[in-house]
């Protein structure tokens, strides 16, 4: 199973996501992580449904979000359900979002908590 993650600047503490080569905080200038599994509870904060697929989908739409994790870190993936509200809780895991030719591509499925 693959796992997805967040990463830890060793010098202030701030999380990112996804990975920078310099830490986010504007007052620190770490080049140094601690790699953290970014998983579970989650809370949606905003989303959107795509109609208008590349090809090689066979759906009519995709639906994406941006949720906010409890360690706070946000990361956006696909949700994997149509009756959504913005600000309800989900459960993030880590599956196949594209299906492809000798590779599979890996991202966040967020599902109802």
């Amino acid at each position: 199973m693959e796992q997805m993650y967040c990463y830890k600047c060793t010098k202030c503490g701030k999380l990112h996501h996804p990975h920078y080569v310099v830490c986010q905080n504007p007052d620190c200038d770490g080049r140094e992580f601690e790699k953290l599994p970014l998983e579970g509870k989650c809370k949606l904060l905003t989303w959107t449904r795509v109609y208008n697929l590349p090809e090689g989908y066979m759906k009519p739409w995709l639906n994406f979000g941006i949720v906010q994790f409890e360690n706070g870190v946000k990361a956006s993936g696909q949700i994997d359900f149509d009756d959504i509200e913005n600000g309800m809780e989900l459960v993030s895991t880590v599956g196949v979002v594209k299906e492809g030719i000798g590779s599979d591509h890996y991202g966040f499925i967020f599902r109802k908590a």
